[in-house]
């Protein structure tokens, strides 16, 4: 490693200085995490499985499906689990009378 002077060196000599020294930090632990994401995914392949199947999707949150709970009576194609906002064609049959119980799918 190259001995430095840092006492004969100017103050932006310094600050150039510092911005490289982090750089490199940042860029040696890049490095470091894709050697480690490296083995880990061939560890994985190794015994048979992906790396998202050992850690799970990165970044993302597994959604549950949810089964319908409500069909629209004359387009089955419509359906509401109802959960969150009332779909229109349920508020309309509501407002039109017909009882949340006869929307049920059974």
């Amino acid at each position: 490693m190259t001995d430095l002077n840092l006492n004969d060196m100017s103050l932006e000599e310094l600050k150039a200085l510092e911005k490289d020294v982090g750089a490199a930090i940042k860029t040696f632990e890049a490095r470091k995490l894709a050697e480690a994401r490296d083995v880990l995914t061939a560890k994985a392949k190794e015994l048979g499985v992906s790396i998202e199947e050992v850690f799970g999707a990165k970044g993302t949150k597994v959604k549950k499906v949810v089964e319908p709970k409500y069909r629209h009576p004359e387009n089955p194609a419509l359906t509401w689990s109802g959960r969150g906002r009332q779909p229109e064609w349920f508020k309309e049959a509501i407002g039109a009378g017909t009882a949340k119980e006869d929307l049920l799918i059974k």
